[in-house]
């Protein structure tokens, strides 16, 4: 028995993926790993809770086919020109890079926040995957202002489907992308069918324009649930554009990105924002208009797609919290040093797992997503000043780790001021993250001059 162990835990050791060290040559993946990634976590859970809900707060069709378009394209941009240049010149995954930049101390409390963060992320997915095998089970699935679990199978069930997931971030990026890979092609094809499914159930549609009558004034007609905030234009446009921020503008996606052959490959995020936050948010909206705007994915897609459309929430909720799993491993592993990557992200796994099972995690999908963004977005600029703008105005880069600070205190201070100053702002927090990038960058440039010519760079 002691010797199985040994053989087990050897060969889960022997799944490195260069967690604190420069990624070689010879380990670079081509395009198609990157499309299916892309693809396979982003056409995924999330859909079915965040199209939904555009519907229930009251966006009106226009508005939301143009917020879309103009959102996912600026997402995609992002990628392409702020994360993906900075993860192929590094090699290196945000997590370990944030050492050089802002020492061990910021780096340990960021990679905590984000671990959680991440957890929380994967558990909302989770939670979803559990509704749908919750059908079979005649489990009943929580109402939208539901906080706690509701009954015992609920519970079991998310526990079993949170063990399959931490299965496969455990695995690595290479099998987390294989696994999305294959996926995609048929969620995708699953959220199409679900739609065309339901829109005879909302009116007779003979052209173009009876579907633009239908979507007007059946799908989003511009009146929000009861209870509900009525979204626009902006907010669609916002949220779609930092749906991902913490993956983009925030610079977490290093951690994948690092593997590319060079810096386009940031353009392959479109294979994620078109097909997943545009056309996957519209058909999933058109199916909870269908079923009477009631808030439970698993019910929706099998109602659209019957057995199908269940096993499609499940995979989707799986294709999603792999690679979020998979993030908070690396995290983690920064300010766990002395453990492998597969063990700490067991760990997260059974904090993610303990976290799905409470329904608010996915029933408040929007605000998290919000929240969540908001939060780690001062660090992303943080690092990319210091990555592109320090060498152009003069400033020393890497001063934390070249002098061994333990806490670069102009880090530190524009993280948490750029928060302060951020929740001040009398704006809803889907516009908030925007002035305050620019606030993170003005600031943490003023400190760090300052701070140069207080402790001058030693020879």
């Amino acid at each position: 028995m002691a010797q199985s162990k040994t053989s087990l835990t050897s060969r889960l050791d022997a799944l490195f993926e260069f967690d604190r060290e420069p990624v070689t040559e010879d380990k670079l993946h081509g395009p198609g790993k990157f499309i299916g990634l892309f693809a396979g976590e982003h056409v995924a859970a999330t859909e079915f809770v965040i199209g939904p809900m555009f519907v229930i707060h009251g966006v009106a069709a226009l508005d939301l086919f143009l917020g879309l378009l103009v959102g996912n394209l600026l997402a995609v941009l992002s990628w392409a020109f702020l994360v993906a240049p900075i993860a192929v010149r590094t090699r290196l995954t945000l997590y370990w890079y944030l050492r050089k930049i802002c020492g061990p101390g910021v780096t340990f409390i960021y990679n905590i926040a984000n671990a959680f963060l991440y957890c929380v992320l994967a558990g909302a997915m989770i939670s979803v995957s559990s509704t749908a095998i919750g059908l079979a089970f005649k489990t009943p699935t929580p109402a939208l202002t539901d906080v706690l679990p509701n009954s015992i199978s609920w519970v079991v069930i998310t526990l079993i489907v949170g063990g399959v997931v931490t299965m496969f971030a455990i695995l690595g990026f290479d099998k987390v992308s294989k696994f999305s890979s294959v996926c995609s092609p048929w969620l995708f094809a699953i959220f199409i069918a679900g739609a065309l499914a339901l829109l005879p159930s909302l009116g007779q549609i003979n052209s173009l324009s009876d579907f633009w009558h239908i979507a007007q004034t059946k799908i989003w007609n511009g009146v929000p649930t009861a209870g509900q905030e009525k979204y626009t234009f902006w907010h669609i446009a916002f949220f779609a554009w930092f749906a991902n921020l913490a993956m983009h503008v925030g610079l977490s996606d290093m951690a994948v990105l690092r593997f590319a052959k060079n810096w386009k490959y940031g353009f392959y995020s479109a294979f994620g924002m078109f097909p997943g936050h545009f056309l996957a948010w519209v058909c999933s909206g058109i199916m909870v208009a269908a079923v009477a705007r009631e808030m439970n994915p698993g019910a929706m897609a099998f109602t659209a797609a019957g057995f199908a459309g269940a096993v499609a929430v499940v995979i989707a909720g799986w294709t999603t919290s792999n690679p979020t799993m998979y993030r908070a491993g690396l995290a983690l592993q920064v300010v766990t040093p002395n453990w492998s990557r597969w063990r700490i992200t067991l760990i997260a796994g059974v904090v993610t797992t303990i976290v799905a099972c409470f329904p608010v995690v996915f029933m408040r999908l929007l605000d998290f997503v919000a929240l969540y963004g908001l939060l780690l977005m001062p660090v992303g600029a943080v690092v990319f000043a210091e990555h592109w703008l320090f060498p152009k105005l003069g400033l020393v880069q890497y001063r934390a780790e070249k002098f061994k600070m333990f806490i670069n205190w102009p880090s530190l201070i524009t993280w948490i001021g750029t928060l302060v100053i951020v929740f001040l702002l009398p704006i809803h927090m889907f516009f908030k993250w925007l002035p305050g990038y620019f606030i993170a960058l003005v600031l943490y440039i003023s400190l760090s001059y300052f701070s140069a010519r207080k402790q001058p760079a030693k020879a």
